[in-house]
């Protein structure tokens, strides 16, 4: 276990269902099995990360298996590089765990986190994947102790580098996934007047090298619903006009792209 107290960046020790430091800062277990690593100082807002409905429309739209091409290529890699005894891998901003859970399959004999700063996520996720320990976390102040990590997947997730320098181990891992140039862009073609490609992201993380690229791309065809569902979960949201929503939900089908860049980086 390398969980650290994040008050004072001890070592948490797991005592029946809390875990304590030896300062004696205690974090209790939840019924779900997470822990709540979130004090409240660092929260920032009553209730941070997504709401408890934007989470059951991405659910549905995940369960729908859309998005399981990129499941699969993550879990495909991470099974490639780190399949050895005991690895230590963090899905940073997990959500309800549909990544998550795809890593603890290809990865039986590894150490499988979730963290997220929104508590109704980690609940959702905890009540149906009980392989993974999951916390409630700040993705700035990572409660895992130096070097201590093999693996961390960040799959369009806020992030602090120098903590991810900080947490993980010399030779360990870091698979990054972004959009492609081509990523949902009739969603673009409703909202704005001209489609813009994504920009192909030039990160360079301090301290790792790149050691793989690939690009997924693949076309979906959903029904009206799914596709409100999406764009429920992208940025585009904040832009798109009230008539926009209501013919999506009107259509029959919507076929779209999905476009994602999967980048491997691995610590100096």
């Amino acid at each position: 276990m390398s969980l650290i107290c994040p008050l004072c960046h001890q070592p948490l020790l797991q005592q029946a269902n809390s875990f304590r430091c030896d300062a004696g800062h205690q974090f209790d277990q939840a019924k779900e099995g997470y822990v709540n690593l979130l004090p409240v100082q660092h929260k920032g807002s009553r209730e941070p990360g997504d709401s408890a409905e934007m989470l059951q429309a991405r659910r549905a739209f995940l369960d729908a298996g859309h998005y399981q091409p990129l499941r699969a290529g993550v879990a495909g890699i991470l099974a490639q590089h780190l399949g050895e005894q005991g690895a230590q891998l963090l899905d940073l901003g997990c959500g309800e765990g549909y990544y998550t859970a795809a890593m603890a399959d290809a990865l039986p004999q590894a150490q499988l986190f979730g963290l997220d700063v929104a508590k109704a996520a980690i609940r959702m996720a905890a009540k149906r994947y009980r392989a993974v320990k999951f916390c409630v976390a700040s993705s700035q102040r990572l409660p895992f102790a130096d070097a201590s990590l093999d693996g961390v997947v960040r799959i369009y997730a806020p992030c602090n580098e120098d903590e991810l320098s900080r947490a993980i181990k010399a030779g360990g891992y870091l698979l990054t996934v972004t959009p492609g140039p081509h990523h949902l862009q009739q969603f673009k073609a409703l909202i704005y007047r001209e489609v813009q490609l994504h920009a192909a992201e030039e990160k360079v993380y301090a301290g790792f090298r790149q050691v793989d690229q690939q690009n997924l791309h693949y076309s979906m065809t959903l029904s009206g619903s799914e596709a409100v569902s999406l764009l429920q979960m992208t940025p585009f949201a904040w832009r798109a006009r009230e008539e926009v929503w209501q013919n999506l939900a009107a259509s029959s089908e919507f076929n779209c792209d999905a476009d994602f860049m999967l980048t491997l980086w691995q610590r100096d």
